[in-house]
């Protein structure tokens, strides 16, 4: 016969993980209050704070791109890769072009931690990962010259001069495999864009990417948040203000 205040398999588990966080706080007491008198606060107003707290002003600038032709042409790659629609900003309002500039101008652009000694075998095998000899950087400053001088060869003009649909057929070319490049492909040069363009887009705004967390936003992720135990008592939806690792700092 079944108790009639019997738990739910829900409320069980609601109220049994309290009781496991509760625990552990007591364990860390003293080193929780020692963070406390240090200026943190608790849970509940930590959680206010970094809720509250917009991103702290970032220091944006190029530091790949040598002129200006090059920023404006991975902005209109970019933008056209993801634009802005009635869901959410596109690449240039999140400041993608940014943070795909500050990558390829350090560890990723250089191939840190990678290995790059020969023998190379482009394009290789899925399972073999980067086969050309060129470091990310070079490929990208080789891809974006042949954007332009496609479209130069089309169109009379450079790629950030050209309309959506002109800029449509020059990528889908590159995607294709057709511009003229030296060491590797244009479809491969086109696979990293892409890629890099939608890791600006929802990688945490400390990385010069994701303005504002707009990314996240659309997609309703709630970012770096500190913990979620003062939910765990809600029997409600809750819709959570994105947190960045930036505003922790």
């Amino acid at each position: 016969m079944h108790d009639t205040h019997d738990l739910s398999r829900r409320t069980f588990l609601r109220y049994t993980g309290m009781l496991t966080g509760a625990a552990a706080a007591l364990g860390l007491a003293g080193s929780s209050m020692a963070e406390s008198k240090a200026g943190r606060g608790d849970s509940a107003d930590s959680h206010a704070d970094h809720t509250g707290a917009r991103n702290k002003p970032l220091s944006r600038g190029w530091m790949f791109c040598s002129n200006e032709l090059e920023f404006a042409t991975l902005s209109a790659a970019a933008e056209r890769i993801f634009p802005g629609d009635e869901t959410g900003p596109g690449a240039v309002e999140l400041a993608v072009p940014y943070f795909m500039d500050n990558q390829l101008a350090g560890a990723y652009g250089y191939n840190a931690r990678e290995y790059t000694a020969g023998p190379h075998h482009f394009p290789g095998a899925p399972t073999q990962g980067y086969q050309t000899a060129l470091l990310r950087r070079d490929l990208f400053k080789e891809g974006l010259l042949a954007l332009n001088s496609a479209a130069r060869e089309h169109f009379q003009k450079d790629f950030p001069q050209l309309d959506g649909t002109e800029q449509d057929r020059i990528l889908s070319d590159c995607e294709a495999g057709k511009l003229p490049v030296r060491g590797f492909t244009s479809d491969y040069f086109f696979s990293l864009l892409r890629d890099l363009v939608l890791a600006g887009a929802y990688a945490d705004p400390l990385y010069n990417g994701n303005n504002n967390m707009d990314g996240w936003r659309m997609k309703k992720y709630p970012g770096a948040q500190m913990a979620y135990s003062y939910l765990m008592a809600s029997d409600k939806f809750e819709t959570l203000e994105p947190v960045s690792l930036s505003s922790m700092q």
